[in-house]
């Protein structure tokens, strides 16, 4: 019996040798196998570019690695907590039923506010448990680990109920943790991608504005390019552009895009307690995750009760804030994140400096015409008029020396011409460099007039042609001397109120076919306009109109006087010496309105014109003759009659 026991005794320690070593290859087997799905998980992760797509292969890949049944990744965003949520393993319905995504209470919180591994096997045990919603699985295990992304963390990696009712190791808990270094640093891989593709994004839609302001766009086409742009390349609900508002001082929405873009433009919008009014005070971008309860962001009151996250940075050239952009988004949206607001902010200075760039273009090329414009004005002076007017000498000399009654009258009329001439030359001169007054002044509300705008010439141009419409036909208009350099503002208003005011009476009344209106400064300013048509008869009215035009004339220490146009033996005061009732010439060289473009904008005279159908009947007309003493618009004294040199 010894023997046999002995025999066997070696046997069974051999058996659980092998046992042993078949159970340690198991487990090397199973080892090796989960090194190869974890290989194999890091490299699908690192695969994709796509953050989203990253996100979700990184929790699937943890609940195949350790065997779960539920997996989650969360994204730590503003006030340490969940921006995002990502859980795999509910389906779509059941997560209804739940209802809202976890914010970051509970357990979930504890990693955001301990960012180590955490391994639980009851979750109800731990003291930060939060308790479930209604309709949520049980879950009792538990495993958390937190990603990091350049010493920062991203967020963390949640598990729960691995399979089979076992619980979670220190081997479920290594793999985890080598997996979430390795999400790490596919996260900074897609982000990075995702960055450089938003960057090409807004660096497209920049090329596209520089492109259109260099093309000649309109200022507010181009501002409305800059929102659309900013709306799409952002992935914004709702985009506008504010600009400061040169008669308040508030910022007024001059374009918006998107929704409600109808109701925010025009709208006004206070420097103070507003994001729009904070970048464009501070120079720096304005962020809130959710303008409902931002005290910063009351800008539209009632009007975004549906938007949350909202970002607004300034439209900043140099030291020169032109103006703010601003982009809101839905409530339930995404906030605007760092790497956002940044590229935001390098656009809209980008745009602003764009706009500048421009502005200062079309300055230089403006200054560029005004001196054109300034060496055709001397050109004019110096060799037109000055050859005009030794040609008038020579032919009043030779007068002198005519004998023929006929001819002498002739080249009297002649020299006449020529010093009709040389006055509409030099309208021509004075409309020239006032042209460019108005255009380096621009229109900047208030009056238009004395370089605050476009000057009274051209003002009483546009009156004159206007008034073509009602009379059937359009006056002629003589201007002399330094109207638009000479005649202070409140006297200009005055002015062209009597013009519009004596060629309303002559449409309404007169019955004329054919009016004149001159204008002369030089000791006083006279404003004279004559009709064709029936006159006032012998009563003069007193109210209406003509009283409005005296008390205007009196209010400036003036006069006014109404005679009748046509004395027995006298021809009308006008560019030519005809009577009423004679055919009239063009002034101008350009044709009948008086421009060699035909331009009613930039040419002081226009052709004298008949209405048609008009009768050769003699006719008494009506002269009205507004005199006021000239002032200089400083100290209020009178001011001799300017010469031009």
């Amino acid at each position: 019996m010894g023997t046999g026991r002995e025999s066997w005794l070696p046997q069974l320690r051999l058996d659980q040798l092998l046992d042993e070593l078949q159970s340690r290859l198991d487990a090397a087997r199973k080892t090796q196998d989960r090194m190869h799905s974890l290989l194999e998980a890091v490299l699908s992760v690192g695969r994709e570019l796509d953050l989203a797509q990253v996100l979700e292969r990184i929790v699937r890949a943890a609940i195949v690695l350790t065997d779960a049944e539920y997996g989650a990744v969360g994204v730590i965003g503003d006030g340490r907590r969940l921006s995002r949520f990502l859980p795999v393993g509910i389906s779509d319905e059941l997560a209804a039923r739940i209802g809202p995504l976890p914010q970051g209470h509970g357990i979930l919180g504890e990693l955001i506010r301990h960012p180590e591994p955490l391994r639980l096997n009851d979750l109800a045990e731990h003291p930060a448990s939060y308790g479930f919603p209604a309709n949520h699985p049980p879950m009792r295990t538990f495993l958390g680990v937190p990603i990091r992304v350049r010493d920062e963390v991203f967020g963390n990696l949640y598990l729960t109920e691995k399979r089979g009712g076992s619980r979670f190791d220190t081997d479920d808990e290594a793999v985890l943790t080598t997996l979430s270094v390795a999400a790490g640093v596919a996260i900074d891989n897609a982000r990075l991608y995702a960055e450089s593709r938003r960057r090409e994004e807004w660096g497209a839609a920049l090329g596209e504005i520089t492109r259109s302001l260099l093309s000649g766009a309109d200022a507010s086409d181009v501002l409305s390019l800059i929102a659309r742009r900013a709306l799409e390349v952002a992935q914004a609900d709702s985009a506008c552009v504010l600009v400061p508002d040169l008669g308040a001082d508030v910022l007024r929405v001059d374009v918006a895009v998107g929704e409600l873009a109808a109701e925010l433009s025009g709208q006004a919008v206070e420097y103070e307690n507003t994001l729009a009014g904070l970048a464009a005070r501070t120079g720096r971008p304005a962020v809130t995750a959710d303008l409902r309860s931002d005290p910063r962001a009351h800008a539209f009151p009632g009007l975004e009760d549906a938007y949350g996250p909202t970002v607004a940075v300034p439209l900043l050239a140099g030291e020169r804030v032109q103006g703010a952009l601003r982009l809101s988004r839905l409530a339930e949206r995404s906030p605007f994140d760092v790497t956002e607001v940044g590229l935001l902010s390098d656009f809209a200075g980008q745009a602003a400096l764009a706009l500048e760039l421009a502005r200062h273009r079309a300055e230089s090329e403006q200054l560029a015409l005004l001196h054109d414009r300034d060496r055709i004005a001397r050109d004019l002076h110096d060799l037109a008029i000055q050859r005009l007017f030794a040609t008038g000498m020579t032919l009043q000399s030779a007068g002198r020396l005519i004998d023929h009654p006929e001819a002498s009258e002739r080249v009297g009329r002649a020299v006449d011409d020529l010093d009709e001439t040389i006055k509409i030359i030099r309208s021509t001169i004075f409309a020239l460099r006032s042209s460019g007054e108005e255009a380096a002044g621009g229109e900047v509300g208030g009056s238009a007039l004395s370089g605050g705008g476009a000057g009274l010439r051209r003002l009483m141009t546009k009156a004159v042609a206007t008034s073509a419409e009602a009379l059937g036909f359009t006056p002629s208009l003589r201007m002399e001397g330094r109207v638009d350099t000479d005649i202070p503002e409140e006297t200009a208003d005055q002015v062209l109120a009597v013009l519009v005011e004596a060629l309303s009476n002559v449409a309404r009344h007169a019955h004329a076919r054919r009016a004149d209106v001159t204008l002369t400064v030089d000791a006083h300013i006279v404003l004279t306009v004559t009709d064709d048509g029936v006159g006032v008869g012998e009563n003069v009215p007193r109210t209406g109109g003509l009283a409005n035009m005296r008390s205007r004339a009196e209010l400036l220490g003036g006069t006014l006087e109404i005679t009748p146009a046509r004395l027995p033996g006298e021809h009308m005061d006008g560019a030519m010496d005809k009577p009423m009732d004679e055919p009239a010439d063009e002034i101008a060289d350009g044709g009948p309105d008086g421009g060699p473009d035909g331009s009613l904008d930039t040419v002081p005279v226009l052709a004298r014109a008949t209405a048609p159908g008009g009768g050769t009947g003699p006719r008494p007309g009506t002269r009205i003759v507004w005199r006021v003493p000239l002032l200089s618009p400083g100290n209020g004294e009178e001011k001799g009659a300017g010469a031009l040199t």
